[in-house]
């Protein structure tokens, strides 16, 4: 009986102090999809994205991502950035976000997307605030 009461206490908290794997598909809500490729040793990934929400009449395409491992050490979920080219129109959305496993060892990403930006036509035109 303790033994097994001491089993199921510490199951949660292993599956809590498992990392979370970037590397895969994930899906939204929504019914947009994202697929992570392997990280390499500097922390970057590259992938897809392919969005089920849109406000323009094009086709919606797969897009290619890229991204970065902010904090890779064995402590905490990994949080990271990304860039997302979008192949339907002419703008670059960049996102941040972070990897949680939860009590049940199901993962879940969070990203939010900070700026979405038209790309300029011109190579020497950019825009900057400070």
């Amino acid at each position: 009986c303790c033994l097994l009461l001491a089993l199921a206490l510490l199951a949660p908290r292993s599956a809590v102090a498992r990392k979370c794997n970037l590397q895969g598909l994930w899906r939204n809500e929504l019914g947009s999809n994202m697929t992570l490729l392997a990280l390499d040793a500097a922390g970057t990934f590259s992938g897809s994205y392919h969005t089920a929400v849109a406000a323009t009449n094009n086709q919606i395409l797969v897009s290619p991502l890229q991204g970065a491992l902010q904090h890779s050490s064995s402590k905490g979920q990994p949080t990271f950035g990304f860039t997302v080219q979008w192949q339907f129109a002419d703008s670059i959305t960049a996102f941040a976000g972070q990897c949680f496993v939860d009590r049940r060892g199901k993962e879940t990403l969070e990203t939010m997307w900070l700026i979405r930006e038209e790309v300029p036509t011109r190579r020497d035109s950019w825009r900057a605030t400070r």
